[in-house]
């Protein structure tokens, strides 16, 4: 086995695996209905049923055939956001209908890796690299010119909305380790959230509005590579209560994008076995 595709319940703190392959799969998506999770693996998209069945089906996204993990759903269901470099050779976000077809551009500016979208379903959240410089943008769902939201105060990544609207969670390294920070979507209230001693990437809020899951690497790991013993903790909103939940190998691929299941009690990971040599 290489990729277990597993989900935990915050309520019970009990995990179940949903599905184990020998590819390389990253990055779940739980569907708005919560029928199935959305999936990325060489380049493609997969569906993978929750009935039970296990059942793993591709997703047409067109010409685009190099996609990475940052994917997902848009909030009622009818939209999948992908990155993907097929191209322009940069990533570059478009949308598609949820049950495959031709993927729009909505960025101009590249590279480009999405990470959250609005609740109402009118603004995407992701990380721009622009002259060397990892930033937090947004931009309508339809396109048009983005909005910066940092300025090259370090490394600003992994951008994702509150179920409220009210706030972009996202990882900065601007005080050296990365932590977590938030900021309103029109660039004010800027807030640290974390500090300690631990790298703290991919800030996810629940979509009940209480809790926030962020994935963790030991203090000298630089950027976010997988394949390292990492764990995952979830804190209220304002950072208090910071909890492990538990320890995994994993990384890059486990929580790259939202994983929240639609009642909050649950989210989607994957956990990953070490490489044969």
């Amino acid at each position: 086995m290489r990729s277990s595709v597993e989900i935990y319940n915050i309520r019970t703190g009990e995990a179940r695996v949903v599905w184990q392959t020998t590819q390389l799969v990253e990055a779940p998506n739980f569907s708005p209905d919560g029928t199935y999770l959305l999936l990325n693996g060489d380049g493609l998209l997969y569906r993978l049923a929750l009935d039970g069945s296990s059942k793993v089906g591709k997703v047409d996204t067109g010409f685009a055939t190099t996609c990475n993990n940052d994917h997902g759903i848009s909030p009622d269901g009818r939209q999948i956001v992908i990155s993907d470099k097929t191209e322009f050779g940069k990533s570059t976000i478009y949308v598609l209908p949820a049950e495959g077809g031709t993927p729009r551009l909505v960025t101009q500016n590249r590279p480009s890796y999405w990470h959250g979208w609005s609740p109402d379903g009118k603004q995407l959240a992701y990380c721009g690299i622009r002259n060397d410089l990892f930033d937090i943008y947004t931009i309508s769902v339809d396109g048009g010119e983005e909005k910066r939201l940092t300025h090259g105060e370090g490394r600003n990544d992994g951008p994702d909305y509150s179920a409220d609207g009210q706030w972009i969670y996202f990882n900065s390294s601007r005080t050296g380790l990365m932590q977590i920070w938030r900021i309103h979507p029109d660039g004010t209230g800027l807030e640290q959230v974390t500090s300690d001693n631990y790298g703290n990437w991919f800030a996810h809020p629940s979509p009940n509005n209480d809790k926030v899951l962020i994935l963790s690497y030991d203090p000298d790991v630089f950027d976010h590579p997988r394949d390292l013993h990492v764990r995952l903790r979830l804190m209220d909103m304002d950072g208090g209560n910071l909890t492990t939940l538990f320890d995994l190998f994993g990384g890059q691929g486990t929580v790259n994008v939202p994983n929240w299941s639609p009642s909050g009690d649950e989210f989607a990971y994957v956990r990953y076995f070490p490489v044969s040599d």
